[in-house]
């Protein structure tokens, strides 16, 4: 997926997930998951409507982190991810989730949680998304 020069200019900096990446995998929907979710230090399974989403994915960008954004809305396959990710977090609503250094963060909740109390930037300089 690539974003035009205004709306790049807008989002900030981040890495998209190409779309032909995306559509290529076929299996198991948490496998791919799981893989893509060690691709990149930091990963966000997002809808590009959202607006926890759009607040996740500047709050990154704001501090200095490129992330992998994979728009499930734009995915051929994302209502199977979407499912995926529902019954690996166990609630029914599922976006923005988030993983860092390929380990399951959470969602918007739980990233703002760890914002907060101190323990995001420890997380992003372990795996590697943040030299401060």
């Amino acid at each position: 997926m690539h974003y035009q020069a205004a709306a790049a200019a807008w989002w900030g900096s981040y890495v998209a997930a190409p779309r032909n990446a995306a559509a290529a995998v076929v299996g198991d929907p948490l496998e791919r998951i799981e893989r893509l979710a060690s691709e990149s230090a930091v990963v966000i399974f997002s809808v590009s409507t959202c607006c926890m989403c759009h607040a996740i994915k500047r709050l990154f960008c704001g501090m200095g982190v490129n992330p992998t954004v994979h728009e499930l809305d734009e995915d051929p396959r994302g209502k199977d991810l979407e499912r995926a990710l529902m019954r690996l977090l166990g609630t029914p609503s599922v976006v923005p989730v988030v993983f860092i250094g390929g380990k399951l963060v959470g969602t918007m909740e739980r990233v703002m949680a760890c914002h907060i109390n101190g323990t995001l930037v420890p997380l992003l300089k372990e795996a590697g998304a943040l030299w401060l």
